[in-house]
């Protein structure tokens, strides 16, 4: 291992932005059929400030990723040649790293759903109201604070290719999994896989489906570790605390401003509101009001 040493230089020719580039034209192509789909079947999929908003949110991500590359790369490069070892570029190496990945991707998301902080960096992929191919799009500009939940896989030292290819591969499977469209599949698929059907589960706010099928890839690890629903009844899309906004900054950042104000109201409970359930914090303010709303309303009559 004398000569396992990787540059920074060597790490920036290669792009992580290229397959979904080249996956883009696929993306919009299949937008629109799915909307020329829906508009047939007489089904209300998709609203045009919401498509622009999810539109306009996912080209901020790429626009965000590509002024970032130099700094993840060097956190690549550094935890790469720390290693004494490194996994060569083999066709088991990309299984072996699938696995790992989706493995560690299930549990950056869980968390993501359980402590208010990290929900704040993936709080506008679920604000949708809709459930189409474009909410793929709505990915945080701030995600990449959750760099920190793939050290270890990075740790291992994949050969950077194999890292690369398997991460935007494990992005593009998002795409197609946001669809009404697509009802159930074959059971085999359905039992191993992140299934259309599986993912409407997460994205819903149904008291059974929240926060629920946390699956990358593989929706077994859901059923490993007893977070996985069935798909019953029709979901309801959104979030606890619905956001009532098209603007793709709110979107992004106004988990962030409540998250802030919060801690700025009680500064003492600020690693709790920070790691606590967002889940238990939205209902508290829903409840609030709800209850704001009951008292000027008999206070009108």
């Amino acid at each position: 291992m004398e000569n396992k040493k990787l540059t920074l230089e060597s790490l920036l020719e290669l792009d992580f932005n290229t397959i979904i580039w080249i996956a883009a034209p696929l993306m919009f192509t299949l937008v629109a059929l799915e909307y020329y789909l829906s508009i047939k079947q007489q089904r209300s999929l998709y609203h045009g400030k919401d498509f622009l908003a999810s539109s306009a949110i996912g080209f901020g991500n790429l626009f965000v990723n590509a002024l970032t590359k130099v700094g993840i790369f060097y956190i690549v490069v550094i935890c790469y040649n720390l290693t004494p070892w490194s996994i060569p570029n083999t066709w088991w190496s990309y299984i072996f790293c699938f696995i790992s990945l989706d493995f560690v991707r299930y549990w950056s998301h869980r968390i993501s759903h359980q402590q208010r902080f990290w929900w704040s960096t993936h709080v506008v992929h679920h604000s949708s109201e809709y459930y189409n191919f474009s909410t793929s799009f709505r990915l945080s500009w701030v995600q990449n604070l959750k760099l920190i939940f793939f050290l270890p896989v990075i740790m291992l030292s994949f050969d950077p290719v194999v890292f690369i290819i398997v991460h935007q591969l494990e992005i593009l499977y998002q795409f197609w999994i946001h669809t009404e469209l697509i009802r159930k599949l074959p059971r085999p698929i359905e039992y191993i896989f992140v299934t259309p059907s599986h993912h409407r589960v997460h994205h819903a706010v149904n008291v059974d489906y929240i926060d629920k099928n946390y699956g990358s890839t593989l929706i077994i690890w859901d059923r490993m570790f007893g977070s996985f629903q069935e798909e019953k009844e029709q979901a309801i899309y959104g979030i606890t605390k619905p956001v009532n906004s098209f603007n793709p900054v709110y979107l992004v950042f106004h988990a962030w401003g409540d998250l802030f104000a919060d801690i700025w109201q009680r500064p003492a409970k600020s690693w709790n509101i920070l790691f606590g359930s967002p889940t238990l914090w939205e209902r508290r303010q829903v409840k609030k009001r709800n209850q704001k709303n009951a008292l000027s309303a008999d206070k009108t009559l």
